[in-house]
């Protein structure tokens, strides 16, 4: 829906424009998933807020679809998919830095992960409690909602999120800028909430986030201290890795095992458990691997910290007769850790520069892979285990890339109601995340079906999904995954919205209406605005009317 600005009526643009005649626009044209590469008009790589607004209004005028990357790292086509025509790459809008304007730390959305890390920790002392793989960039990862080591004992990212600067499209075609804050009285508050788990490409582009932790702030007439602002990690972390190699690894281990874990996790989920500084991963690994791993970190601030690393660990293989030893196989996006077999204690900032960066499918460019995810509220049913093994231990279509992982909840996460922000799975205990990745075009479709099959075996009580309920509370936007669109996949009576959002969608709806009234933003599992008549509606599982 083209405006009725001519082109002699915009200035000239000076963001920098690559097109398919430029020697690096292969390199703009794809993510991190190789499996999705996009043939896009232009990228445009802005390098300030003006630009971004100039770059989205050209988009508005000459109606081209338009997807923005931050970093890069979209599991979905939601970037890079068939029908988009301009690509705004925030990769150069980087910056970190104390703003005293609104005594609080900006970050670009084009800022990776890592690097947020070290300027709030080198420059204050402080950080925010983001996600492990360092390129992730702050723009998606923080609008979905963010999960990290630190989640149990600081909350999530968006826990600490005061304001976000979005571009936005009106009605009538205009594109300005809006800075939205948590205030109660901002008029612009419910495009603050929809960004704090509302994900992204859905109602603007975002190019700055503040952050300040609730109930801080600068009295008035007094210098600001920055490093009051944001919560101070620990100097130090324990970090353990260990594994249970398969072949001495019966199906009585591997059950005991995992209802181990997942116990655990539920009866330390509630906010303020003394384990809170506790955070792990368990990697279920096809047989095809060697190996299952387990990775602990546990924040060494406190003289029991040791103690507790080691109750964790005592009560997690607990009746398990298989030796552990190090990890010497790929654990999920892990590479090898074996030098992490005996508990080691690290400098904060190492610990988490070596867990994001020791991950082989980060630089690897030419894997392409799928994944799915799913949160836990209670302890694995029976049947939830039955099906984890038989597929894991599956002889046929082995791929040692192929793994569920299970990571922690709860604690500070927990301490939040569901609707205090758009994050919806407040309540959840642990969650899970199912990885394939292939080299081979030849090998996709495979890959694609051991996938489908093994998750849709353990929900098939639910329709093939984790239908919020009782045992289950949905998925994780931040991981999406296309096929819960798609009937044939989600045979349950909730659709993909409802998974990803639960009770928190028809706000989610009113704020797309209210800022992105054209739908301009848009991808394949995007916000949808309500129906014409004014109701909270969908279209169920299929993909909507605007396709991709």
């Amino acid at each position: 829906m083209p405006t009725d600005v001519p082109k002699s009526d915009l200035p000239a643009l000076p963001v920098t424009a690559v097109t398919a005649t430029d020697a690096r626009y292969p390199d703009l044209v794809r993510g991190w998933n190789q499996r999705f590469v996009c043939a896009p008009e232009t990228v445009f790589l802005p390098t300030t807020t003006d630009e971004v607004a100039e770059a989205v209004r050209r988009a508005v005028r000459d109606d081209k679809r338009l997807s923005i990357r931050s970093g890069g790292h979209c599991w979905e086509d939601f970037v890079h998919h068939p029908d988009v025509r301009i690509v705004l790459d925030m990769s150069a809008l980087k910056a970190v830095y104390f703003d005293p304007e609104h005594d609080a730390f900006a970050v670009e959305a084009g800022a990776l992960l890592l690097d947020v890390y070290e300027r709030l920790y080198r420059g204050w002392g402080v950080t925010v409690p983001g996600g492990m793989c360092f390129q992730v960039g702050a723009g998606g990862h923080v609008s979905g909602g963010g999960w990290g080591l630190l989640c149990r004992r600081l909350g999530l990212v968006v826990d600490h999120l005061y304001a976000v600067e979005v571009v936005v499209v009106d009605r009538d075609g205009t594109v300005r800028t809006v800075v939205a804050t948590r205030e109660d009285d901002d008029p612009a508050r419910e495009l603050w909430w929809a960004h704090t788990g509302g994900g992204g490409g859905n109602f603007g582009v975002v190019t700055r986030y503040w952050f300040r932790s609730p109930d801080t702030g600068t009295p008035t007439g007094r210098e600001p201290d920055p490093a009051a602002l944001l919560p101070r990690p620990p100097a130090e972390v324990w970090v353990s890795a260990i594994s249970w190699q398969w072949d001495e690894l019966g199906r009585e281990d591997f059950v005991r095992l995992v209802a181990n874990y997942s116990a655990w996790q539920v009866a330390h989920r509630a906010p303020g458990d003394p384990y809170s500084d506790v955070c792990s991963l368990l990697s279920l690994n096809h047989r095809s691997n060697g190996a299952i791993g387990l990775i602990t970190q546990v924040a060494a601030d406190d003289p029991g910290s040791l103690r507790q690393l080691e109750d964790f660990l005592a009560a997690v293989t607990a009746g398990v007769r298989a030796p552990a030893g190090p990890v010497t196989t790929r654990m999920g996006e892990h590479g090898p850790m074996p030098e992490l077999a005996r508990p080691r204690r690290l400098p904060w900032m190492q610990a988490t520069r070596y867990l994001g960066t020791a991950n082989p499918t980060t630089n690897d460019p030419t894997q392409k892979g799928a994944f799915k995810s799913s949160y836990m509220r209670r302890d694995f049913p029976a049947r939830h285990i039955d099906a984890l093994y038989r597929h894991l231990a599956r002889e046929d279509g082995g791929n040692p890339t192929a793994s569920v992982m299970l990571s922690s909840f709860g604690g500070a996460v927990a301490a939040a109601d569901d609707d205090a922000t758009a994050f919806p799975h407040r309540d959840a205990a642990f969650k899970l995340a199912w990885m394939i990745w292939w080299d081979d075009p030849a090998d996709e479709a495979g890959c694609l079906t051991w996938l489908r099959e093994f998750y849709e075996d353990v929900y098939a009580e639910t329709g093939g999904v984790p239908v919020p309920g009782p045992d289950t509370d949905g998925a994780f936007v931040n991981y999406p995954d296309r096929d819960l669109s798609d009937p044939a996949r989600n045979r349950s009576s909730s659709p993909w919205h409802e998974l990803y959002y639960k009770a928190n969608y028809p706000r989610l709806q009113r704020a797309k209406k209210r800022w992105d009234p054209r739908d301009v933003f848009r991808h394949r599992q995007s916000v949808r605005l309500p129906s014409p008549g004014g109701a909270e509606g969908h279209e169920g599982n299929r993909p909507g009317p605007h396709g991709v």
